[in-house]
């Protein structure tokens, strides 16, 4: 009796086990597609923060903002003798002397 249970048990988990691999088959499938998908989603914002830093490289150009200034805004660059520095030591500021 012990020995055709034994039989019975071993013949039953068979399929069981085949069950067991083609349902860790398919999650490995899955896996590797969501893996897919993350890849290409992780390849579009690097392409994206690289041309987001050329877009601030060049809108931070020293050439451009000069531009700028020159052209839309009708600044001049001042020559170092036109600036006045004006140094005052140990004057009282608004909140107290300045030491």
């Amino acid at each position: 009796m012990t020995r055709r249970f034994l039989f019975y048990m071993a013949v039953l988990s068979v399929p069981c086990f085949l069950g067991l691999a083609a349902w860790q088959s398919s999650r490995y499938g899955d896996l590797e597609r969501e893996i897919a998908t993350l890849e290409k989603t992780q390849e579009e914002w690097v392409e994206n923060n690289k041309r987001l830093i050329a877009g601030i490289a060049f809108l931070s150009s020293p050439d451009r903002i000069e531009h700028i200034a020159r052209n839309e805004l009708g600044l001049n660059k001042k020559q170092p003798e036109e600036v006045l520095q004006i140094s005052i030591d140990g004057g009282k500021g608004l909140y107290g002397s300045v030491e």
